[in-house]
């Protein structure tokens, strides 16, 4: 089953514009923990425009109480997420080549530029017991790379994906992230994804990219909840999924049969 991980980070951005902690971080992580989301991701940046060093301290210590929860932590290891990472030992850290004043995450590492200069902030991740994943565009070339440099995992990128649904370009955009998940799998990575996915177009994903670990959501996801709350919000991301999941044993049914 592919796992749901929830992006906290447009609570905090709300938060930040007042000085009253209304929403409150751990209350909304608690809410979506208490829906059965399965991870928390924080995407802490140098500016502290949402998330803060204490919310990362501060999930990590709730997320004590939730063993079976995966905390993931995301952001540009040359932008002091390592300082994160080493003091609160996450499940997974998920390195992104995001600029200092990016706005959102827009594009994947490239290893041939990059790749000696993360060797070393991986093989640092796995001494304190952490999982590394890079977030990569959907290059099937690129996963033997990210093998080589010590990655467990790889973190699609779906906003291109997440453009063409719908549109005249979702087949080839699909077939491009299958063949990157399918390189990513022989060469012993595992595959998760995330950016921009959403409601209308995650089961689409699951069902056609193979071997999909993990999807982390928070902007699309946090937008629905506006209108269904937080915990029925959850629950209908959790639906798509196991629609996918459902179709695609269905398929691998007939196809046997």
């Amino acid at each position: 089953m592919t796992a749901l991980s929830v992006n906290l980070n447009r609570v905090a951005l709300l938060r930040n514009s007042r000085p009253l902690n209304i929403p409150s971080l751990t209350h909304a992580a608690t809410l979506v923990l208490e829906a059965g989301a399965d991870g928390i991701t924080l995407h802490p940046r140098p500016d502290e425009r949402h998330i803060r060093p204490a919310d990362v301290r501060d999930v990590a210590h709730l997320l004590r109480h939730w063993p079976a929860v995966e905390y993931n932590l995301e952001g540009n290891p040359f932008h002091q997420l390592m300082e994160h990472v080493l003091a609160v030992r996450p499940h997974q850290c998920t390195l992104v080549p995001d600029a200092v004043d990016a706005a959102t995450s827009d594009h994947g590492w490239d290893l041939a530029r990059d790749g000696e200069r993360l060797r070393p902030i991986i093989a640092q991740a796995h001494e304190c017991g952490v999982r590394v994943s890079l977030f990569l565009d959907p290059v099937p070339e690129a996963m033997a790379l990210a093998r080589a440099l010590g990655a467990d995992r790889v973190e699609l990128y779906t906003e291109p994906y997440a453009r063409t649904h719908g549109g005249p370009g979702q087949g080839a955009s699909l077939q491009r992230y299958r063949l990157a998940a399918e390189a990513a799998l022989r060469v012993g990575l595992e595959v998760n994804a995330g950016h921009d996915l959403n409601l209308l177009n995650l089961a689409d994903f699951l069902r056609a990219v193979p071997g999909v670990r993990e999807v982390s959501i928070g902007h699309a996801l946090i937008a629905d909840a506006l209108e269904f709350g937080l915990t029925l919000t959850v629950r209908r991301y959790q639906a798509e999924i196991r629609r996918a999941q459902i179709a695609v044993r269905r398929s691998a049914g007939e196809s046997q049969g």
